[in-house]
């Protein structure tokens, strides 16, 4: 018997519809990836990267976790970023977070969450770092919002100071980086304006 038959079904149907529409696309999609945006992003199911975008497969290299947290011990989320900027050569790397993550409410709690406290501290430093500005708003959710600003331009800064990004800024190849996030509640992506396009943070 297999399995989850409905997502193999799913996966048919998409696929015979891809052929239909370009026949040639599966087989240029396997000879290749050249993406030029690297996407990092929460895990949050309702945060997919293409589909937020647009764009179809081949078209955008994804890396996420809780959070969209980028941590400089997390050999993981290193190796994706070593791999897009020094073979994939991307142009681009989005840190999207969004409003109403999970991840953040969380560290804004006391409460004990398990294993996923350890990952949450790198959150809850963020709080420590901007405590007096989101601590002077009074309404829980616009704090929480403010968080997740917050959250996603450590990342830009984090993803910056990288070695693998200054050695390619060093180098002069031509990456950006930019902090994004979105909002559940219509869909729509919002600039943070912390764009990055080389070491002198310009």
């Amino acid at each position: 018997m297999k399995y989850l038959k409905s997502l193999f079904d799913s996966n048919r149907e998409w696929a015979e519809r891809i052929s239909r529409e370009q026949p040639s696309f599966f087989e240029q999609l396997s000879k290749q990836q050249n993406p030029e945006f690297l996407w990092i992003g929460c895990a949050d199911s309702r945060v997919p990267a293409n589909e937020i975008i647009n764009l179809p497969p081949g078209e955008v290299f994804v890396h996420r976790n809780i959070a969209n947290v980028v941590v400089h011990t997390d050999l993981n989320c290193l190796s994706v970023i070593h791999y897009a900027v020094e073979v994939l050569k991307v142009k681009h790397i989005i840190v999207c977070g969004h409003y109403g993550c999970g991840g953040v409410r969380a560290a804004m709690d006391s409460d004990n969450h398990g294993l996923i406290d350890n990952w949450l501290r790198h959150i809850r430093d963020v709080y420590r770092f901007h405590r007096e500005e989101l601590e002077a708003i009074e309404d829980m959710e616009v704090r929480k919002d403010r968080l997740c600003e917050l959250n996603v331009i450590e990342q830009v800064s984090n993803v910056c100071n990288t070695t693998m990004l200054r050695d390619a800024w060093s180098k002069g190849q031509e990456l950006a980086v930019h902090g994004w996030i979105y909002r559940l509640e219509d869909g729509l992506l919002h600039d943070l304006d912390v764009t990055v396009k080389g070491e002198s943070g310009t």
